[in-house]
């Protein structure tokens, strides 16, 4: 049963936004290199930097009290994480406590092992990111490969009886050949695929310039061939959704660079650091780990509302040839895109 309780001081920011959305990266760490997330080389936290899980918890468990009702872990990739379960165990005991839902994003590598345990934690969905179906340029795309066990996985997934949408980022040149079969397989198993445009986030040694594809470009293209009904749906983030009549499947539209969302924006990013971003495309940051280290459960409530304070209006984003450099320096790991 869910909790109807009013949170006494809910989160809101300086123009009037409810912060009801929680995204926690648990580990910057991942078993792929994704070409538009990380560079090949990459330089990981120390350990002893990290967030233990009982600190999660506690942060969590405040964003709840102040009416957070909903979570998702990211990375990284977050279920190569030790131990990761006890975590998702934990956090999945406080739906109907005033969390609503917890959900989970991974690119499907370790789906096989957990699948059914984040089914008894309470995770009713997830969502995989998955750029391509074709096996070499999978490879290319994560410089590592492995599609055979990320199909394992979400084919695992869905026998537990977990919902998947199926994030794609679409690159001219890339995968944008791919966009019409990736709809059509995932719609035909009963999945969703949204579609998310590259975004400036990292030195990541790619021309993003050549590879950015504006998708309201696509969505014109693919408006030619298919029905498209807007849907009023909405899960917690930034999608805007519409309904294929030909597929009979859901198809959503992330687009931080030619439309960006910032109006509606309820959400806010903590990293495996403790460090919370209260937006994915600004530095402004507030430092809950060392807050709570030093102060406790007082010090983490005023350090909240900090944060509320300093939420950016927007991003900024911009990407052109005069422009190229990202628009921050840390990479999409860190903030769990």
């Amino acid at each position: 049963m869910i909790s109807t309780a009013s949170p006494a001081r809910p989160l809101v920011d300086r123009y009037g936004r409810h912060i009801s959305y929680l995204r926690i990266s648990v580990t910057d760490r991942c078993d792929f290199r994704c070409v538009y997330c990380m560079a090949e080389d990459m330089t990981f936290l120390p350990k002893r930097d990290v967030l233990s899980f009982e600190e999660i918890e506690t942060i969590a468990g405040a964003f709840i009290a102040r009416g957070a009702t909903r979570i998702r872990l990211t990375g990284g990739e977050p279920l190569v994480r030790r131990d990761i379960m006890e975590l998702v165990a934990t956090l999945g005991a406080r739906i109907g406590q005033g969390l609503e839902e917890l959900t989970i994003t991974t690119n499907g590598s370790q789906l096989a092992k957990h699948a059914d345990g984040l089914a008894a934690a309470g995770v009713k969905r997830i969502n995989v990111s998955l750029d391509t179906l074709d096996e070499a340029r999978f490879a290319a795309i994560t410089r590592r490969g492995r599609l055979t066990e990320v199909m394992d996985g979400i084919a695992a997934a869905q026998s537990a009886g977990i919902a998947i949408k199926i994030n794609m980022v679409a690159m001219r040149g890339v995968n944008d050949d791919e966009i019409e079969p990736m709809m059509a397989w995932a719609h035909g198993r009963k999945m969703g695929l949204t579609l998310i445009e590259g975004m400036p986030l990292g030195e990541v040694g790619i021309d993003r310039v050549d590879s950015y594809l504006p998708l309201r470009e696509l969505h014109d293209q693919l408006a030619r061939r298919y029905t498209l009904e807007k849907l009023s749906k909405r899960t917690g983030g930034p999608a805007r959704y519409v309904h294929v009549a030909e597929t009979g499947g859901v198809l959503g539209f992330i687009t931080p660079m030619s439309h960006n969302f910032c109006e509606s924006c309820n959400r806010v990013r903590l990293t495996a650091t403790g460090q919370l971003f209260m937006c994915l495309g600004q530095d402004d940051q507030v430092n809950l780990r060392d807050a709570l280290r030093t102060g406790g459960a007082e010090a983490l409530d005023a350090a909240l509302d900090q944060a509320m304070m300093l939420k950016p209006k927007g991003h900024d984003f911009v990407l052109d040839r005069s422009s190229t450099a990202p628009s921050v320096a840390r990479h999409m790991s860190v903030t769990g895109g």
